[in-house]
């Protein structure tokens, strides 16, 4: 092909030639022999920015003997009666090699500074994509990507994990086990190995450490000839390099959000730590203080102050008892073994389990229900969704001032029960309200209000199990909405979602 390429540009040095006499023929009544020489002139410079230095030399050589054959008299030989033309040869063939050089070396360094044009761009946008990659298979992407825009050849990327190297990329080209062998000697040495190297010659690919702090990330294989290799050699490296420094900054990012997550992990522990102690604390103080005082002064105790000590200690057994029996839900509804017990069920009959299970917290404080006249029968966990109900009415009891209304609604929408909790408490700053269904989040007001900030997290597991959805919003004019969406046919929820 190169030679080709030579034939061709040699034959239009030849044509040029011609073309250059025929045009020196039609002006020569017009001109003197002497000036057809900047017609020849032309043609050599013509040949030197289009053809190259030698098919240049060629035209200036060629020009010379036919100026002295066609033009200088005694035309059509070589033979020459005035010596001063003999000036005007040399001249011709001397300015026409000095043309021909000048203007190779400037095509030299037109084709020098592109080149370095084109590294400099593919730098930038491999730069800017591994900038933007957050993982190792994005930095993959992004340097499989520059190497076949820039070289237009395949290539793979082995990465080691766990003592054994992983293809991240392009395994459709690398399945020798020998290749494998020779990347993890490239590992080890840090050195190139494979075609166009000093070690693993025989090998037709060449394989390429990925470096970084001292260290080596990777090994990036690419598949091609020697001479290839050779001439992009620096620009290799480079892709190499910025890759390398990509997976190091991902490295170095994922251990920073590890240890922050450590920390705050640390600090969750903590809190919740002292959370849990308090609250178990506080409890446990009240029933061993009623005990203490049953049994050192019990018997100098009326029955009135006896059975006042009584009903404390069960008031904080019982509270206990819901701490304990809350955190053990939280634990399985994160662990993902709440098992559901789907049967068709009445919401009557769910607020009405709900209330009975409720009524000894909230003694005679009455509690509105309404719902449409014909409500379907709802297929759900009867036990769950009835401590889901006891839970948010017991929060709107706690956070709404004895006496004020707290009414439960029920209604359908489309394929949805919708359940609405209201009370008239202080509602939740519009900023906290997505916050509400955290773990160990309590509403700061009213002051005293106990609990231990569990129980809408726990709602909130149970609801999204069933396919459902829980909300919260201020009510106009004062207080706290929760709002629960359930599907009316089992599945459905989780099919709208998807």
């Amino acid at each position: 092909m190169h030679g080709l390429v030579s034939l061709s540009g040699y034959l239009a040095a030849l044509l040029l030639v011609a073309i250059s006499s025929l045009i020196c023929e039609v002006l020569r009544p017009l001109l003197v022999p002497v000036n057809m020489v900047m017609v020849y002139l032309l043609a050599v410079v013509l040949a030197a920015s289009r053809l190259g230095l030698k098919p240049a030399i060629l035209t200036a050589l060629l020009s010379v003997l036919a100026f002295d054959f066609l033009f200088v008299p005694p035309r059509f030989s070589f033979r020459v009666t005035d010596a001063e033309y003999l000036v005007t040869f040399f001249g011709l063939f001397v300015v026409g090699v000095v043309i021909s050089s000048l203007v190779a070396q400037i095509k030299e360094k037109i084709d020098l500074i592109r080149k370095q044009e084109a590294r400099t761009s593919s730098l930038y946008h491999l730069t800017r994509e591994l900038t933007a990659a957050i993982d190792i298979p994005a930095v993959a992407g992004a340097l499989q990507r520059a190497v076949q825009r820039n070289l237009g050849i395949r290539m793979a990327l082995l990465l080691e994990q766990e003592e054994s190297l992983k293809t991240a990329i392009g395994a459709e080209i690398f399945q020798d086990i020998n290749g494998v062998e020779i990347a993890r000697w490239v590992m080890r040495s840090g050195r190139s190995a494979g075609t166009g190297t000093a070690a693993f010659s025989e090998n037709p690919f060449l394989f390429f450490p990925l470096k970084a702090s001292g260290s080596v990330r990777g090994v990036m294989v690419l598949e091609g000839h020697s001479t290839m290799m050779d001439e992009n050699q620096l620009l290799l490296e480079a892709f190499a390099g910025q890759a390398a420094m990509a997976m190091e900054r991902i490295r170095f990012s994922r251990q920073a959000e590890q240890a922050q997550i450590l920390q705050a992990r640390e600090n969750l522990e903590r809190a919740l730590l002292n959370s849990i102690s308090h609250d178990l604390r506080t409890p446990l103080s009240s029933v061993t203080g009623v005990l203490t005082s049953l049994r050192e002064e019990g018997a100098h105790l009326s029955d009135a102050a006896r059975r006042e000590l009584l009903e404390t200690a069960c008031s904080e057994a019982e509270r206990l008892n819901r701490f304990v029996g809350n955190l053990l839900d939280m634990t399985r509804i994160e662990a993902g073994a709440i098992r559901l017990n789907f049967e068709p069920c009445d919401v009557q009959d769910l607020v009405g389990c709900a209330l009975a299970a409720l009524e000894p917290r909230i003694g005679s404080r009455e509690i509105s229900f309404k719902m449409l006249p014909v409500m379907p029968l709802v297929p759900m966990d009867m036990v769950l969704m009835t401590q889901v109900l006891v839970n948010l009415l017991d929060n709107a009891h706690k956070y709404s001032p004895p006496g004020s209304a707290i009414e439960v609604t029920a209604q359908t929408e489309e394929n949805w029960l919708v359940l609405e909790v209201l009370d008239r408490g202080p509602g939740v700053p519009e900023q906290d309200l997505k916050r509400v269904f955290d773990k160990f989040y309590r509403i700061p007001v009213p002051e005293g209000a106990g609990g231990t900030g569990l129980g809408l997290s726990i709602c909130k597991g149970i609801v999204e199990a069933h396919g459902g959805r829980i909300s919260a919003g201020n009510r106009v004019g004062g207080g706290l909405r929760i709002e629960i969406r359930l599907p009316l046919s089992a599945g459905e929820g989780m099919r709208n979602d998807a």
